[in-house]
């Protein structure tokens, strides 16, 4: 896993768990990696992995069968989509708009282009 130095690392662990909940590589139910497993897997310390399933635990996006393992929640879906909306439409998309402005792009230009895309797939 390549790390950016924009975001902390465990956040960065945290967000590629949820990504592979939102494209169903990871499903309800399914069981994690351990801590030391994960950390070895993608070179980081134990106690970063340790924080990341700490926060997302906190999210209830997973959960931890002591003794067993950490595992997906059963609507961590739902969650990781709420969240990653409220993120989305709170941090991104005013820099989307800054730019639509700035380049004098239109909701229709912005329309025609989802539209071609839904085509496409």
């Amino acid at each position: 896993m390549e790390f950016r130095k924009s975001q902390t690392i465990y956040m960065q662990i945290a967000d590629h768990i949820c990504e592979n909940v939102l494209s169903n590589k990871l499903t309800e139910g399914d069981r994690l990696q351990s801590v030391r497993e994960m950390a070895s897997n993608i070179q980081v310390n134990p106690n970063t992995v340790m924080r990341t399933y700490s926060y997302l635990q906190e999210k209830e996006i997973i959960f931890n069968k002591r003794g067993i393992g950490y595992f997906i929640a059963l609507d961590a879906l739902q969650k990781i989509k709420s969240m990653k909306k409220e993120e989305f439409l709170k941090n991104q998309l005013p820099e989307i708009f800054k730019m639509m402005d700035l380049l004098e792009i239109t909701i229709e230009d912005i329309q025609k282009l989802y539209e071609e895309r839904s085509l496409i797939i």
